[in-house]
């Protein structure tokens, strides 16, 4: 949800990070190029290449929350009419979304994805906060009050996408987030151990290795 702390906590977090392995993609409202693909094109365009770190700040998941909460977003998104049906698209979606993921795993670039948990009384905290200060005023606007009003749909939507999309290979972690700096640790932690867990290493130098560096050594 709005607020939740998503920018600060990626700030935050990579900032021990080399820049030079990391890249942030914010996926807005789809453009009319975006709009003209399946809704999992452009979030694939951006996938990391080997060996990098990709953070996708929202991403297709939007596809079954802000438009299963605002259904006729759909109207725009230029599917087949036979498609459209709220009683199998979500599912049906869901399962793309986990097809997706998988093939992701299976060729060698892991998903991990968190959920801020902000609760609403929280958020309006921050709304009021954004009211208050000049320095923050640039960051609302009438949509973030628009989305109040549909709180708890929203959180079923959420239910329902963790509950189908968490999987082994591709978990979903929920941080609890209205205290901002504890959220922050909670991901630094799961991304630590998550990485620990890919027993990442130096190569090793080889006897032809050492013998080579010598001769570099003899050169000097």
């Amino acid at each position: 949800m709005d607020t939740a702390g998503k920018d600060g906590a990626i700030r935050h977090v990579m900032s021990g990070v080399s820049p030079q392995g990391i890249k942030v993609w914010s996926f807005k409202e789809p453009s009319a190029e975006e709009l003209q693909h399946d809704f999992l094109w452009r979030t694939t365009r951006r996938l990391p290449e080997r060996r990098q770190i990709a953070i996708f700040n929202r991403s297709y998941y939007e596809e079954v929350l802000i438009v299963r909460v605002h259904p006729e977003i759909l109207l725009k998104r230029e599917l087949p009419d036979e498609l459209v049906d709220e009683k199998t698209i979500w599912t049906d979606r869901y399962r793309s979304i986990a097809d997706f993921e998988a093939h992701l795993h299976r060729n060698g670039t892991h998903v991990i994805k968190f959920f801020l948990h902000v609760s609403k009384d929280e958020q309006a905290k921050r709304l009021r906060e954004r009211i208050d200060s000049p320095e923050k005023n640039w960051k609302i606007n009438n949509s973030d009050f628009h989305e109040r009003d549909f709180w708890e749909s929203y959180m079923h939507a959420y239910e329902d996408c963790l509950n189908s999309t968490s999987t082994k290979y591709s978990p979903w972690f929920i941080v609890p987030a209205d205290n901002k700096e504890n959220a922050r640790l909670i991901v630094s932690q799961v991304l630590l151990d998550w990485f620990r867990g890919l027993n990442l290493e130096y190569p090793k130098t080889t006897e032809i290795r050492r013998q080579e560096l010598a001769s570099f050594r003899d050169k000097l």
